[in-house]
């Protein structure tokens, strides 16, 4: 009988389950989207137990489709939001306050107390990160001090803290594994990227108790089985890889220099450096891109906090499109953008500028002004973003020619088209979209051996698509002149 793997792709707005296929092909999805909760200015969470809930049900989907195909599920991978922070309780397995996403500001102040005492140089040199509320270690330090006697219960053993891979882990193997791998690790604040182990000077910095930490292991290694009394059988938990550096790896994107852009909520864009932890004179992170049999790959990595989440926000917030899907036909049906522009910057901005106080604004509106340019607009700020990600590696003396892209927005080829223009690069589609999903999957075959080595894997990655620039240069000068001026008004507060 052919082996498959359940792939679990928890993300920001939705929890999905998909089976891949000994080839890496996706034969049945599942997916469920959750409750956003956002209690105050700037402020994102959401309920562990309703992710925890909508991914039980997806993967007892998934394994119900397999099951009525005779399909052997071989082993688990998980892939997930990163940084979105969960303390709960060891007893009970309850969280003790709402999941804090990775989009959440409230730490900002504390972040900035932090740096005003000098301690970001540490920090940047030891985790390869800044002192942004963007991270763990931040809303762990916020949840301790004001959840009532959460400190206290740390302190005691009672708690644990886990990014959402761990809190998974910890549900679907009935609480036996509190582990999690060395990608969600890396973005904690916590962890020392180097000599990958927790570091205890930024333990006592932001006052979190070694007692709260899970264990960290590599991406493919062996995470317990999941409870039979869940699912029905005890099937290995096998691979483990925060959403972008598993889309990394989905993407086989092995070799250094080679790159990767992943359009969900956010847009991340990733670029492997091997053996080195490069570090970026541009204000771009220094992560681990996947850790195997002990062995570290790091990569450079820009972070944009909003990208699919602004075609949410027209779908939502202002109800101008029922689906993701219209937007497409509503960009291409302009000769142009008319002059408007809008900056997502609804919980500030990321990568390169890292200002948690900006706030997002449309500019250029006038009585012409309809849905479809505000839909364009909204395409085209994507784009801008990635090309200021782009901008910044050639700054630091990387010159990426061709840039592989994935996530639910590459869907759209005017997007990638418009891409390509912006950034004057060759875009690559891959056959498989979902490579978050597929990287989470390749991590654990190769854990169960269903995949042989990493070359086996680049083996089989094939692109669907390629979009060349056709801009002229003056054409994309002054777009990007635009967009600039745009971003330093919503910057400097005067939108």
């Amino acid at each position: 009988m052919s082996q498959y793997i359940l792939s679990i792709d928890q993300g920001t707005t939705s929890s999905r389950a998909m089976l891949f296929n000994e080839q890496g092909h996706a034969v049945f999805t599942a997916q469920q989207e959750f409750t956003q909760h956002f209690p105050k200015d700037g402020w994102v969470e959401h309920d562990a137990e309703e992710i925890w809930q909508t991914t039980l049900r997806v993967v007892r989907e998934a394994l119900q489709q397999a099951q009525a195909d005779a399909i052997e599920v071989a082993a688990i991978g998980i892939t997930n939001q990163r940084e979105t922070t969960v303390i709960w309780d060891r007893a009970t397995g309850r969280p003790i306050y709402h999941a804090i996403v990775w989009q959440d500001r409230r730490t900002a102040e504390y972040c900035e107390r932090l740096r005003a005492l000098g301690a970001e140089a540490s920090v940047t040199a030891r985790t390869g990160l800044l002192l942004d509320p963007y991270f763990s270690g931040t809303k762990v330090n916020w949840l301790l001090d004001n959840v009532d006697g959460a400190r206290e219960r740390a302190d005691r053993g009672e708690l644990a803290f886990g990014t959402i891979d761990c809190f998974l882990v910890w549900r679907l193997t009935g609480g036996r594994v509190h582990a999690t791998d060395a990608t969600n690790a890396s973005r904690t604040l916590m962890f020392d990227i180097h000599r990958q182990a927790w570091d205890d000077e930024l333990l006592g910095m932001l006052e979190v108790p070694h007692t709260l930490l899970p264990d960290v292991r590599d991406c493919a290694a062996d995470y317990g089985h999941s409870d039979a009394a869940l699912l029905g059988a005890e099937i290995p938990i096998a691979g483990v890889a925060g959403d972008q550096q598993a889309a990394l790896f989905g993407q086989a994107c092995f070799e250094p220099g080679m790159i990767k852009s992943t359009y969900g909520t956010g847009c991340f864009m990733m670029l492997n450096t091997g053996e080195q932890a490069l570090q970026s004179n541009n204000k771009l992170l220094t992560t681990v891109g996947y850790r195997l049999h002990g062995k570290t790959t790091y990569a450079l990595e820009g972070s944009i906090f909003v990208a699919g989440a602004a075609v949410q926000w027209l779908r939502d917030g202002i109800g101008i499109i029922d689906s993701a899907h219209q937007t497409e036909a509503m960009a291409a049906s302009l000769d142009s953008n008319s002059g408007v522009y809008l900056v997502p910057a609804f919980t500030g901005l990321g990568a390169p500028h890292w200002d948690p106080d900006a706030r997002g604004a449309i500019f250029g509106i006038t009585r012409d002004t309809g849905p479809a340019e505000l839909v364009r607009a909204t395409l085209e700020s994507v784009c801008y973003q990635t090309f200021d990600l782009l901008e910044a590696k050639r700054r630091d003396g990387l010159a990426p020619t061709r840039l592989r892209v994935d996530g639910g927005m590459v869907q759209n080829n005017w997007l990638c088209g418009f891409l390509a223009d912006v950034l004057d690069t060759t875009v690559e589609r891959p056959v498989e979209t979902e490579t978050t999903a597929l990287g989470a999957a390749y991590l654990a075959g190769l854990q169960v051996g269903i995949f042989d080595s990493i070359e086996d894997i680049a083996g089989r990655w094939q692109h669907e698509a390629e979009f060349s620039p056709r801009m002229s240069s003056p054409a994309r000068n002054l777009l990007l002149a635009d967009w600039h001026e745009a971003v330093i008004k919503v910057r400097t507060g005067s939108a």
